[in-house]
């Protein structure tokens, strides 16, 4: 699975809670995006998780899940990424809730498939900082120490700097993938036009595009181009 995500440099975020017509989703499916990850901060369940892997199976882009809970553990994705987010003071959302999952259903998964992401969560105002009440770093200093954590201590294979939302500092971002000798710095948070597609691709390893899809389809679109255009 590293290797395989080792290549990507666009990825489009869908969230099995928010509605997608089939236009926008053939759309996003032959964009020509590296792959689609699936999840989502809140309201991710079995059932809208299946519906939403078995419309994407229609077209041939790679589709990861992103196993916020386990509820949702639906088989069948080609990839699964695992969340660990490093800046929160609950140790739920650092292993307790992957302790839970993995006593029982360890043992059948198959773990070439299977990828830890080290998130860092920036945007305090945002759903997912509030569920997990992460901190956000004051400082470079502060972001380049988890940096170093998932990817010298943790040996995690994705350092994921997620803004949520809001378009981030890339001078941190740039910083940060710059510390990182193994994983792979993903960027997600405010991404809605190409121009900013391409100040993200320069400071990141891969960039992930969610909310625009929902609200501005035609620029998220734009964003393929922009990154593979440099």
């Amino acid at each position: 699975m590293q290797e395989a995500i080792g290549h990507w440099r666009h990825v489009f975020k869908l969230d099995p809670d928010r509605p997608i017509t089939d236009a926008a989703l053939e759309q996003v499916c032959m964009s020509g995006t590296d792959a689609i990850i699936v999840g989502g901060s809140s309201g991710v369940t079995y059932d809208n998780t299946c519906d939403l892997l078995a419309r994407i199976r229609s077209f041939s882009v790679p589709v990861a899940l992103e196993i916020s809970t386990d509820e949702a553990l639906v088989s069948g994705f080609d990839f699964y990424f695992i969340p660990v987010v490093l800046n929160t003071p609950r140790g739920e959302w650092m292993t307790g809730r992957h302790q839970a999952a993995l006593r029982d259903a360890g043992a059948l998964l198959d773990w070439d498939q299977i990828a830890g992401e080290g998130y860092v969560i920036l945007n305090e105002d945002s759903t997912v900082a509030r569920v997990t009440e992460a901190r956000a770093p004051s400082s470079l200093a502060d972001l380049l120490a988890y940096a170093r954590i998932a990817d010298k201590l943790f040996r995690l294979p994705v350092f994921y700097v997620e803004y949520s939302g809001v378009f981030g500092n890339m001078h941190w971002v740039r910083q940060a993938r710059d510390v990182l000798e193994h994983a792979r710095l993903f960027y997600g948070g405010g991404i809605d036009s190409p121009a900013k597609a391409r100040e993200a691709s320069r400071c990141a390893h891969t960039i992930v595009v969610g909310n625009a899809v929902y609200t501005n389809l035609e620029q998220a679109i734009a964003t393929v181009a922009a990154v593979y255009e440099q």
